[in-house]
């Protein structure tokens, strides 16, 4: 038994809380990782982990032991981190899950700068709007709109998305130009919904124009679950839509959107970025989250700091 190994595969199985999904992020068989742990178990004499046919949970002596586990994990990775070339030259793979819009059009057209400094960095990028699990499916780290709820994660607010309200020229001079944000809800006027992962509802959007404060979302006559077909579909006409700028400059630019309420201000959405605080912050991690702050930083700078 390889004990670099076994420790390797006990604690990805508590992290994932399955011999299967630990088995699928190792890129081993179950079959392997499950003999790891036995032997792992037989050495030490004790039980790590309660096996049942649907789930696998930690036992007390394994929690201790897994604690144990990922800082002599972490010790190692740090070990091999420190030699010169290692520390000057970080490589290695990193899953990543961005939502699409962010993707398409910040984060895929600057990495040709990124691969500039770390060409020994090799990316899997999830791109999506979905919750991900972020232990479950072996993520290094992701970026989300709207605060993190999730109390067991390390976030890192990173940016503020400025926000504004946008139509196609073709949508107004069908229902009209909106004079007042209330008008969002008459029968005349359409929105385009956007479905939130976290709460399985769209939500209404704060508004404010001196003292006056509304929460505003509309009639929307489609709902969706993604950033790119939430605007394919307002510059289909099907609707007002709630947008960062960044996503609405290049079709303001080119007369696809007009923005509507010039006089009213939105509440910015924060970004932030998210990992495990089991997981070690790797010199390749921490260079892609610092690269990532950099971009935000020119795009969507923090509001108030």
């Amino acid at each position: 038994m390889d004990r670099f190994d076994a420790m390797q595969a006990f604690a990805r199985v508590v992290e994932t809380g399955s011999f299967t999904k630990a088995a699928a992020t190792l890129h081993m068989s179950r079959t392997s990782v499950t003999q790891l742990v036995q032997q792992l178990e037989a050495r030490l004499r004790v039980r790590l982990l309660n096996r049942t046919t649907r789930k696998v949970n930690v036992t007390a002596d394994g929690a201790a032991y897994y604690e144990r586990v990922v800082r002599l994990l972490a010790d190692v990775d740090d070990a091999e981190t420190s030699l010169s070339s290692a520390s000057l030259t970080p490589r290695g793979r990193l899953r990543v899950d961005v939502p699409s819009p962010f993707a398409r059009m910040l984060l895929i057209p600057a990495l040709p700068a990124f691969y500039a400094h770390y060409p020994e960095i090799q990316l899997t990028l999830g791109v999506s709007d979905r919750l991900v699990d972020i232990i479950g499916e072996n993520v290094d780290c992701v970026v989300r709109g709207g605060e993190i709820t999730d109390q067991s994660l390390i976030a890192r607010h990173i940016g503020d998305l400025q926000l504004g309200i946008y139509a196609t020229p073709g949508y107004l001079q069908r229902a009209g130009v909106p004079a007042h944000p209330r008008e969002l809800e008459d029968s005349g006027h359409s929105t385009v919904g956007f479905l939130w992962s976290r709460t399985g509802r769209a939500l209404p959007y704060a508004m404010h124009r001196g003292e006056e404060r509304i929460e505003a979302q509309g009639r929307p006559l489609l709902i969706v679950d993604d950033g790119n077909a939430y605007l394919a579909a307002g510059l289909a006409g099907l609707g007002m839509l709630w947008l960062p700028h960044y996503m609405a400059r290049p079709h303001l630019a080119s007369g696809e959107l007009l923005r509507l309420f010039d006089d009213w201000q939105m509440t910015p959405m924060p970004m932030y970025l998210a990992f495990p605080p089991n997981r070690h912050v790797s010199a390749k991690l921490r260079v892609f989250i610092d690269w990532v702050v950099q971009l935000m930083a020119e795009h969507a700078p923090l509001q108030g700091h």
